[in-house]
């Protein structure tokens, strides 16, 4: 899946398993929830780890949501639930793999 790159400016915070933020295993990396974003170190800077579309996750009959067993994260105007190193975003009737 490809992800946008776009440049989280003037951060200045630095991520890391002791920073405060809730981390979040994302394939190959770790993003870090903040401030209703998930933020990924890339080339000296923070980027924006956000899906460049909506990728349905199919055959996911497991349904998400309070004591599922998957930890919430907290994006934007909604809530993803980490399973399996990615994110799963409730969208039209279906999972979003993100």
């Amino acid at each position: 899946m490809t992800t946008l790159h776009q440049e989280h400016a003037a951060h200045e915070h630095t991520h890391s398993p002791t920073c405060g933020h809730q981390a979040v295993p994302h394939g190959d990396h770790v993003d870090y929830a903040h401030n209703g974003h998930l933020h990924t170190a890339h080339d000296g800077h923070y980027d924006e780890c956000e899906p460049a579309a909506h990728v349905a996750h199919e055959g996911h009959d497991h349904q998400h949501g309070e004591g599922c067993g998957h930890e919430a994260v907290l994006h934007g105007d909604h809530v993803d639930y980490a399973h399996d190193g990615h994110r799963h975003a409730a969208h039209d009737g279906h999972w979003d793999d993100h």
